[in-house]
């Protein structure tokens, strides 16, 4: 996959429609972007029902709290 877009004058960018179908992105969602050197990660935020079960097995026997702080 690979496309290109344009910084408009309002800073605002278009995502191709090629990458828009393939990743099933849909308008209104909401996205978070993170710096990664000179360039940006850009990710769909996901919502609550995609994250249940996650962490489901997941060790919590060295789980440190707030206690455990200095």
């Amino acid at each position: 996959m690979s496309a290109t877009a344009t910084l408009s004058t309002k800073f605002q960018i278009s995502i191709p429609k090629s990458v828009r179908e393939e990743l099933h992105w849909q308008a209104g969602q909401q996205f978070v972007f993170i710096p990664k050197g000179i360039g940006m990660l850009v990710m769909p935020v996901p919502s609550f029902d995609e994250l249940r079960g996650i962490a489901k097995g997941a060790d919590t026997s060295n789980y440190r709290d707030r206690d455990d702080r200095y």
